[in-house]
């Protein structure tokens, strides 16, 4: 497979998260990652479909593997299950402390720059895509 035709899936913001989730994918442990439905309106890029294929992208800029999207969903923050939160391959063990985690990250200065939005907040009501995939192929050049 040839991931310089796929499309690129960047997993947070280039630096040390993106390297874990990065590293989590290429060992198989992460399965699912979560996206904000304002997120994706803000970027001007449609929702994940299943069977759509991407290059994962490594925080230097290489494209170290494929993935496939195998599930979509979207429902309110508040409704976020175990499951998905264990297959983000993050050590979450409770719904709480991937929320915890996740928060952080949304509440940021970068995902906040990103959006456009200084204050920006979520709570239990704010829409997010859930996202499955399996890993297709990995790249040719390692992470790190």
């Amino acid at each position: 497979m040839d991931l310089d035709v796929l499309p690129p899936a960047e997993f947070g913001f280039p630096g040390p998260l993106r390297d874990l989730l990065v590293a989590a994918i290429l060992d198989g442990s992460k399965t699912s990652t979560t996206g904000l439905v304002s997120a994706y309106a803000c970027e001007g890029e449609p929702l994940p479909r299943v069977g759509d294929r991407c290059a994962v992208v490594d925080s230097a800029g290489r494209r170290v593997a494929g993935i496939e999207v195998t599930e979509v969903r979207v429902v309110p923050l508040g409704e976020v299950d175990l499951a998905h939160a264990v297959d983000e391959g993050e050590g979450y063990t409770s719904v709480a402390d991937w929320r915890a985690g996740h928060e952080e990250f949304w509440h940021g200065p970068e995902l906040r720059a990103a959006l456009g939005d200084p204050a920006f907040t979520v709570n239990d009501t704010t829409p997010v895509v859930l996202e499955r995939f399996r890993l297709i192929t990995p790249g040719a050049v390692p992470p790190g």
